[in-house]
């Protein structure tokens, strides 16, 4: 298995973002606040987690949903996914949509999300008149079958 190594500050009491099982892609982050909050249906919220890292260029930080939190109450991520850049450097915070019928607590440590470590490519356009042919050409969407 391949390591990247990732420099990392904890200015929480909570546990560093951590893998559940020897299989996870994702580690879990936890929720850096005092107090419990509550986020009522459609409402959003931004989370702090404490924590702030430094990767090697040619690497971002996703954070994504925790399914549980997802399928159990409706609780997922504004913008889906969340990129953090190789160059940023401030504290990592997880914006929050509640989705379900009901208010949802968040407690103070509770794991809010997961960290995805990914190696991009950066794209060199080519400007062109014209794109290749395929069997899809410029149908849209539902049109693969």
């Amino acid at each position: 298995m391949n390591a990247c190594k990732i420099k990392i500050t904890n200015k929480s009491k909570y546990n560093l973002p951590e893998y559940q099982t020897k299989g996870s892609a994702g580690m879990d982050i936890y929720a850096n606040i005092t107090t419990s909050k509550i986020i009522r249906p459609r409402e959003r919220m931004l989370i702090p987690t404490g924590v702030s890292i430094s990767m090697p260029e040619g690497y971002e930080a996703q954070i994504r949903a925790r399914s549980g939190l997802s399928l159990k109450h409706g609780i997922t991520l504004v913008n889906g996914i969340g990129t953090i850049d190789s160059d940023y450097r401030g504290e990592i915070k997880v914006i929050l949509i509640n989705l379900g019928e009901r208010d949802f607590t968040i407690k103070p440590g509770e794991r809010i999300a997961q960290m995805v470590i990914k190696k991009y490519i950066i794209a060199d356009w080519e400007l062109v008149q014209e794109l290749d042919e395929t069997q899809r050409g410029k149908e849209g969407f539902g049109h693969s079958g």
